[in-house]
């Protein structure tokens, strides 16, 4: 009797152990096994969505098997993010932006996922970003717009599009106490548009959404909010070396699991995203939208986004602002 009790003891504790034990490693080698598809917030001709396609394109081939773009725009990203967490499929990840969602917490009262539910698993590309105003306004650097604000309280506005970006405008212009207003604007599209005919006098955006009315003439980028100076836009300071760090921003995009993930799959997608971002030519296709290619793994992805939700805690202390989540 003893011995068949401790063989039934080891037994359970056998079944036990088969239970708990992950199996990602095989199913990290054996996936994908169907169709992947990348849900993106925004829509199509985006400089976000043609870096998907760009991706999808080489993943594809290395997959073996096709990878789908599907545009889900609207509700500030919370359209595709709810797509995305509601799939509850590891063959649909989420290609975005981390600015489409890091001000979230702050803009909306009742979210419908819980940040934890987006797992990075890939750094792809930083977007850079520009500070853009009319030629019109015959302004050169950052220091004679601020001036040009603090000597006409009110006569200037800029263009709000709701995103961490406009979470990171909000926050300057309280700290440095400018008296500017906020156009609110639901596109790019006609924000650029006014900026080019002087209706407004400042917007923020991605280079690629600012491109064509500089090379028209109509419009001037006096400074870059990312970290570092791009080639893409060269010649042009960053906010931090025009002395206003506070605007600093860089435009993080990534692939994104879910959280129940297994950490050999997020792995095994992050290594085969790295092979693809080595691809010779998609630095020179990347450039052309906009986007700078900065390929990392999840734990660097991670990091970069860690710096984001600081920012966006102390811009909602700042703005008065209790997160929810």
């Amino acid at each position: 009797m003893r011995i068949i009790g401790r063989l039934l003891v080891g037994l359970t504790i056998s079944m036990f152990f088969a239970w708990v034990t992950p199996i990602a490693p095989a199913e990290a080698q054996s996936w994908p096994q169907r169709t992947v598809k990348f849900i993106l917030p925004l829509g199509p001709g985006a400089a976000l969505d043609s870096g998907a396609r760009l991706f999808a394109h080489r993943l594809a081939a290395i997959w073996g098997k096709p990878v789908v773009v599907e545009n889900r725009p609207g509700g500030d990203g919370i359209v595709a993010i709810s797509a995305f967490v509601n799939a509850h499929d590891d063959h649909v990840l989420l290609f975005s932006s981390s600015a489409v969602f890091m001000a979230h917490p702050y803009l909306h009262d009742n979210l419908p996922y819980d940040r934890r539910d987006l797992v990075p698993i890939a750094r792809i590309s930083d977007t850079i970003v520009g500070v853009g105003v009319p030629e019109a306004l015959k302004i050169n650097s950052m220091a004679e717009l601020i001036a040009m604000a603090r000597a006409q309280p009110g006569k200037l506005n800029s263009a709000s599009i709701t995103g961490m970006l406009d979470f990171t405008v909000s926050g300057f212009l309280k700290s440095a106490k400018l008296d500017i207003g906020r156009v609110p604007y639901r596109d790019a599209a006609q924000a650029i548009n006014d900026l080019a005919e002087g209706r407004i006098q400042i917007f923020l955006s991605a280079i690629s959404v600012l491109r064509p009315q500089v090379q028209n003439g109509r419009v001037k980028i006096i400074a870059l909010t990312n970290r570092q100076r791009s080639n893409l836009a060269p010649g042009i300071p960053t906010v931090t070396e025009a002395g206003f760090p506070e605007l600093t921003f860089d435009g993080l995009v990534g692939i994104f699991g879910t959280r129940d993930m297994p950490i050999d799959l997020r792995e095994r997608i992050a290594a085969d995203v790295r092979t693809a971002a080595a691809d010779p030519g998609i630095r020179e296709l990347l450039d052309a939208t906009g986007q700078a290619l900065n390929p990392g793994s999840a734990a660097e992805m991670t990091a970069s986004m860690e710096d984001q939700r600081v920012r966006a805690i102390a811009i909602g202390k700042l703005l008065g602002l209790k997160p929810t989540q």
